[in-house]
């Protein structure tokens, strides 16, 4: 069975805008509500800060979190991000979670770090400091301009080879493919700032531009067979038909690769460790929706924009 894609082009449009408009509205709205005007909720990994974690020798509920939240906050501790690490039962040791405690940067051994550890006294048995790390507010503050360097960089660099490989107004709908997951992802995590208070730092940003490289690739394969097939049918088929017929020729194999990359990512969200969740999710989502911009949106856009040629020229 062939798909149809073209015919309902606008209907794809829609399906984009409604994916879109709640993570937009939430990045707006979390801008003007955090103290660091960010459409994201960012870690210590930007904003500088101090991560404590302390070994515990039984198991840590959600309830049992939210008292330690509380208390810490009692106790003068600003915002503070809990996050519990569960511990490996083969390895040798009698602790059973780890809880990992970020607040705004402190000192080693001040009056802050002693408050924090006093309530860990007081909610856990003989709790044990096993980490202590610390971001200063000037290399958060690096960190966040290089990230931004990088990601500007990326899309800078595709933007050449597309320009190049194909012509302008294929490379533009690939760049809006990219903006169009990127957003995605973006909004999502903005979303999950707001209402379970999920943190981004530098590994979310590996993940953007991992699934900026996947999903521009993605794209490609589309655009080449497009290419190749206007070569030979451009006189016996209308634009519209080749577009068609080229994403039916991929449609099984980008599906049969994306499905693969997230099998195996979703092994590691569900049984990687906590520590890397955040980053695998952030992968999951962007190669869900970049396979489907790269069908069903990218290819829409040139078929829209080949269309107003026809109609500029008749």
């Amino acid at each position: 069975m062939k798909l149809n894609i073209v015919k309902y082009r606008f209907l794809f449009l829609a399906i984009s805008a409604v994916l879109l408009l709640p993570g937009i509205i939430s990045m707006v709205y979390s801008t003007m509500i955090y103290p660091t005007h960010t459409p994201l909720k960012v870690g210590i990994d930007y904003t500088g800060g101090t991560t404590l974690q302390y070994g515990v020798k039984e198991s840590i509920t959600n309830n049992k979190l939210s008292e330690v939240r509380s208390k810490l906050e009692s106790s003068g501790i600003e915002n503070p991000y809990l996050q519990i690490i569960n511990v490996n039962s083969q390895q040798n040791t009698d602790l059973k979670s780890i809880l990992s405690v970020r607040t705004k940067f402190i000192a080693e051994g001040s009056e802050e770090q002693e408050k924090v550890t006093n309530v860990m006294n007081q909610e856990f048995v003989k709790p044990d400091l096993v980490q202590v790390s610390s971001v200063g507010p000037t290399l958060g503050k690096e960190l966040f301009k290089n990230s931004l360097i990088a990601l500007s960089l990326a899309l800078l660099g595709i933007i050449a080879y597309l320009t190049m490989r194909f012509q302008f107004d294929y490379a533009l709908a690939a760049i809006l493919g990219l903006v169009h997951d990127t957003l995605f992802v973006c909004g999502v995590f903005s979303i999950l700032g707001l209402f379970y208070d999920v943190q981004i730092d530098a590994l979310f940003v590996t993940a953007l531009l991992t699934v900026i490289g996947f999903s521009v690739h993605d794209t490609i394969v589309v655009f080449d067979r497009v290419r190749e097939n206007l070569k030979y049918y451009s006189k016996k088929m209308t634009f519209s038909e080749i577009m068609n017929g080229s994403i039916n020729q991929t449609f099984a194999r980008s599906i049969n690769t994306s499905l693969t990359t997230l099998i195996t990512l979703l092994a590691l969200y569900f049984w990687g460790g906590v520590t890397t969740r955040d980053f695998v999710l952030a992968m999951i989502l962007g190669i869900a929706v970049g396979t489907y911009s790269s069908i069903f949106f990218c290819s829409v856009l040139v078929d829209i924009w080949e269309d107003k040629k026809v109609a500029v020229k008749v």
